[in-house]
């Protein structure tokens, strides 16, 4: 049997060695056929670099390691081309003088391998004056892997961050003077930086990110699992049923870019070794900046399941002015779910979690991140999966106030969040998704929307959530949006929460459910704790 390729990400070591390879070399022919500057942006560790690399050994004439894979007889062979490969992943740089260092380096690496030399005292200028010398050969292909991260290290460093944009923006420059001897150029990244910001000048650059031409480019289709890894779910079908490839389907699989669904290659060759359901991908680099930025915007998390935005939210930001949206979709933890198109070429786009291993696993730090208490949390999210087991509402209600009441008044009084309104439903809806339930939040009806459904075995439960000012009546929380209730002191004895969803008869949606129970949750900001939990079983 072939040994997977964990951790390998160089083509030609795949192939001599016979590893398993799925074929994205049409895409090497499609792209040198229809154009010569490409960016391309997709998550860390979605294939990028094994992509680089076979474009790399391909335009190096390497004709051996293509043997039985689409390009092997769709390319000329015998024309060999010098490759300028950077690959910024390889170090962390942490002032940009390590990053022309770094370059510089590189660059004159790559200068002896082809037994020239190089006297430019400057990074930029060493990188045309390579350019000019390897074109005595014939044109040359520059492949640049990774280049935003200098700066996305670096980010929440705002003032190094523009400092090390300065350095790849002088390197990235070059590109365009060059192009009488250049044959191909191909950057890929994570983020999707405006061209004024680093690719000033290089505006004949096709960005192919959201090109439904080279949608499954990077990552592997339904089809293309099933093929190539056929023995290795034989023999998982006959360790653990016919149920496995659903069951890995549903854990990794729905990753898009208005295409096919896609898994992350990470994943799938980790879970074939390991044989066991983790979330690999998401733990190899856990998101703490973007988890900063839920904070610090007071997002309401709920909105993450289904976001509607436009072009604009996914195109190019810059340090300083980043858009939470589109930093969680070009970091992989949101995806498209659904495209609508209109006159004149505009598009809608509604992201989501692309699965459920980012979905569990980024809401499980987002919740540490509210609350900044990893053993409460551990022990709250144990003792609940007990109480929806037993269906012990009672306990619920006392396990969600104890847990609100454990939270120090000094963590609220430090971020304001008392008077974050959605604090408080973020944390409950946080608190079941990371619990590994099947949570629906914003479910529209033909008379309104619910707040939050979680769907348990063959059970439903609606919950409906209020803000709740004692002294001046009821807020109602959805989103960011604010409807007033009647004033009057105290509390009413029937939840106004619980009364909404009998009077819209939310539950009718899932009447296809054994039992369906409602539940109104009245939080007050004042007490900063849940004031009303209510329940009753409609079915």
């Amino acid at each position: 049997m072939k040994k997977l390729p964990i951790g390998i990400q160089d083509f030609g070591e795949i192939r001599a060695r016979n590893y398993y390879y799925v074929d994205k070399t049409y895409f090497v022919w499609k792209l040198t056929e229809e154009g010569k500057y490409y960016f391309l942006s997709r998550p860390r560790r979605f294939g990028k670099s094994l992509f680089v690399s076979t474009l790399k050994h391909a335009f190096e004439g390497k004709k051996e390691l293509f043997e039985g894979l689409f390009l092997y007889d769709k390319w000329d062979w015998s024309q060999k081309y010098p490759v300028i490969l950077i690959d910024f992943s390889a170090q962390k740089v942490k002032t940009p003088e390590e990053l022309e260092s770094f370059i510089m380096n590189r660059l004159m690496e790559i200068a002896s391998y082809y037994r020239e030399s190089i006297t430019s005292k400057t990074y930029y200028e060493a990188f045309y004056e390579l350019i000019k010398k390897l074109s005595k050969h014939n044109k040359v292909v520059v492949l640049i892997d990774e280049y935003d991260k200098p700066v996305l290290d670096n980010i929440e460093n705002q003032e190094l961050a523009r400092e090390c944009r300065e350095v790849l923006k002088g390197f990235y420059q070059v590109i365009k003077p060059a192009d009488p001897y250049l044959k191909f150029v191909f950057l890929t990244g994570v983020s999707k930086f405006s061209k004024m910001s680093i690719f000033s000048g290089l505006n004949n650059l096709n960005d192919i990110t959201l090109n439904i031409k080279y949608a499954e480019i990077c990552g592997y289709t339904q089809s293309e699992l099933e093929n190539v890894f056929s023995d290795r779910i034989l023999d998982l079908k006959k360790e653990f049923g016919e149920k496995i490839l659903e069951d890995i389907k549903f854990w990794y699989n729905g990753y898009s870019w208005g295409g096919e669904p896609l898994y992350n290659p990470f994943d799938i060759l980790l879970f074939f070794e390991n044989k066991r359901f983790k979330a690999f991908w998401f733990e190899t680099g856990t998101p703490e900046f973007l988890i900063k930025l839920i904070r610090e915007k007071r997002y309401y998390v709920p909105d993450l399941e289904r976001l509607k935005v436009g072009e604009e939210i996914l195109e190019a930001f810059d340090v300083g002015t980043i858009k939470l949206e589109a930093l969680l979709f070009q970091t992989g933890y949101l995806t498209i779910k659904e495209i609508e198109r209109f006159n004149f070429g505009m598009q809608i786009y509604t992201l989501g979690y692309p699965n459920f291993e980012v979905k569990v696993a980024l809401n499980s730090h987002i919740l540490n991140e509210l609350i900044r208490s990893d053993e409460k949390i551990y022990e709250t999210k144990q003792v609940l999966r007990e109480l929806i087991e037993r269906n012990d509402f009672e306990g619920m209600r006392e396990l969600f106030y104890s847990f609100f009441a454990s939270i120090p008044y000094d963590w609220y009084r430090k971020n304001q969040l008392s008077g974050y309104e959605g604090y408080y439903a973020s944390v409950f809806y946080a608190y079941f998704v990371s619990s590994g339930f099947d949570v629906r939040v914003e479910d529209t009806t033909s008379k309104g929307k619910i707040d939050m459904t979680v769907l348990y075995k063959d059970r439903a439960y609606i919950f409906e959530f209020k803000v709740v000012d004692i002294e001046g009546g009821s807020v109602v929380l959805r989103g960011k949006r604010k409807v007033k209730g009647k004033k009057g002191k105290g509390l009413k004895k029937r939840s106004d929460a619980l009364l909404q969803i009998k009077e819209k008869r939310y539950w009718e949606k899932y009447s296809g459910s054994k039992e369906i129970y409602i539940v109104g949750v009245e939080f007050e900001s004042a007490s900063r704790n849940i004031v009303g939990f209510e329940w009753e079983r409609i079915k």
